[in-house]
């Protein structure tokens, strides 16, 4: 159910000046520390927006599909990592619970999710998995434990997990059984704090620093069989509901984080000056801004008509994946324009563009790279016309 137009607009106006006064403040900042500081942490618990998508009744905002785009283009506007900060809380690692958690899982952990009290990561890609998800290796094995009861005992790596080294939950697709291929996967939860849960360095990565991945190593670990997620085999099924929805959310991002360099570009176009001119007067750099505001006017649309289709219950895997591609190609260009239009300043840190140029590279990747996005959008395609 959708907030009252009235409180929706307060908590966007929020989430507005947030972004500007805090946050952007403070990029250079977390890039040199590779971390995100604990007092703005706290004031995104504050605000609520650890629980942007989760039930009222566990303490969310229950917002809509479209109400939560747009505030995620709001939070696009600045560096990526402060929205990834709580980005799996909101997305997938929450949403295998909440499409598929049972009322006593869901009350046992949606609360905390929603209030920040406790960090989520869903763990699906591992060492030599990726794009193939459906050949995960991780095992979960039916077993008793010393009282008798029904557990499954987990073994593998799952590599690149957000939020891994915070996490304090797991959402982890794992192989039961014998039978191969995606109907052999299943969805559990998995603590923190169980025997066997170990985590690895967080990664040195291209950009989006203070947003951490790492590997999550499984050896042996007693999952009690209370934490499966849905019954044996429906695991692929649920990652890829997640999937879905999570990208949606990712190209809202995107489309924020374009805005963002657009106005960076139109403002340096007109203060700086070239052949006695502002160079925003050559056509030039008219025609890069043109193009990039063409599109990412584009990917809003499509962001914002596909979100309110699932508001609808409609079927958007298509176009979910679509916003996906186009968005995430959409400002892979305008930050290259981007540079462009700063020239040599553009190539140096004190800007910041250069860094969020390489922050928008990997939203071509994770959520599903643009080459499976193609291939989900032509099997959709194809699926609907025949």
């Amino acid at each position: 159910m959708a907030l009252d137009s009235e409180t929706f607009d307060a908590l966007l106006d929020t989430v507005r000046r947030f972004v500007r006064d805090r946050l952007r403040p403070l990029e250079a900042e977390v890039e040199a520390a590779d971390a995100i500081p604990d007092d703005i942490v706290a004031e995104m618990k504050a605000m609520g927006l650890f629980g942007l998508s989760i039930a009222e009744e566990h303490g969310g905002l229950a917002l809509t599909m479209v109400e939560e785009c747009r505030v995620a283009i709001e939070l696009g506007h600045t560096t990526p990592a402060f929205r990834s900060t709580f980005g799996t809380n909101v997305g997938i690692g929450s949403q295998g619970l909440v499409m598929a958690g049972t009322p006593a899982q869901q009350t046992e952990w949606l609360p905390r999710i929603a209030s920040g009290d406790i960090i989520t990561s869903f763990a699906l890609t591992e060492p030599d998995i990726g794009s193939d998800s459906g050949a995960v290796k991780t095992r979960a094995v039916r077993a008793k434990d010393e009282a008798g009861a029904d557990i499954y005992r987990l073994s593998g790596t799952k590599r690149y997990i957000t939020n891994a080294d915070k996490a304090d939950l797991f959402t982890v697709m794992a192989r039961t059984g014998d039978e191969a291929g995606a109907r052999g996967v299943s969805a559990f939860l998995v603590p923190r704090d169980l025997p066997g849960v170990s985590i690895g360095e967080p990664e040195k990565k291209m950009g989006q620093k203070g947003a951490k991945v790492a590997d999550l190593n499984l050896d042996d670990v007693p999952v009690p069989a209370a934490n499966r997620l849905g019954a044996e085999g429906e695991g692929f099924r649920i990652a890829m509901r997640v999937l879905d929805r999570g990208r949606l959310h990712i190209a809202a991002v995107c489309v924020g984080v374009a805005e963002r360099l657009i106005a960076d570009c139109v403002a340096y176009a007109a203060e700086r000056r070239q052949f006695g001119k502002p160079i925003a007067e050559h056509q030039l750099i008219q025609a890069m801004i043109a193009d990039s505001k063409t599109e990412a006017l584009a990917a809003r649309a499509l962001v914002l008509e596909t979100a309110a289709a699932k508001d609808a219950s409609r079927d958007v895997v298509l176009e979910s994946a679509a916003a996906k591609l186009f968005a995430s190609e959409m400002v892979g260009r305008v930050a290259d324009r981007a540079v462009q239009i700063y020239g040599g300043a553009g190539y140096i840190a004190d800007y910041g563009i250069e860094r969020l140029y390489r922050d928008v590279r990997l939203f071509r990747i994770y959520e599903g790279t643009s080459q499976i996005q193609q291939l989900i959008i032509a099997r959709e395609t194809m699926k609907r016309g025949g």
